[in-house]
């Protein structure tokens, strides 16, 4: 059984200075990244939150990633044409870099801000045909 929640109001605040909407969304995800010795490691994670150029993820077995890092984010197969998804996660694997990582606490997994790296003027021009 997957779970899958939505939550289409967007949060933004008139004092808000995000460039794009977060919606939240929670889907299964896999990130994927070599560690300081170049070794490939993998980790199931919960996105949170997602917009065009970030997601939140939590991940609910603690992970060594440093700030900053260069990470893949793909998110399950089955739950990529979900419509609330900004266009670059629903085409598969994102090179991402972790910008902020909080530690886990005794009733929260460990979270992850993840920047996606994506062109934004190739963001702006998918966002305009997709509307035409």
């Amino acid at each position: 059984m997957k779970n899958i929640r939505f939550n289409d109001t967007p949060k933004r605040t008139d004092h808000d200075k995000r460039s794009a909407e977060r919606r939240a969304v929670q889907l299964p995800a896999r990130l994927t990244w070599k560690d300081q010795r170049g070794a490939t490691r993998f980790a199931s994670v919960m996105t949170h939150n997602v917009s065009e150029f970030g997601v939140y993820v939590e991940c609910h077995s603690p992970v060594s990633i440093p700030l900053f890092r260069l990470v893949q984010l793909q998110l399950e197969p089955d739950v990529r044409q979900t419509a609330a998804l900004p266009p670059a996660l629903q085409q598969g694997r994102v090179l991402s870099a972790v910008y902020r990582v909080s530690p886990p606490g005794a009733s929260q997994p460990q979270g992850l801000a993840l920047r996606l790296m994506v062109d934004p003027r190739r963001a702006a021009v998918e966002q305009t045909r997709a509307s035409a």
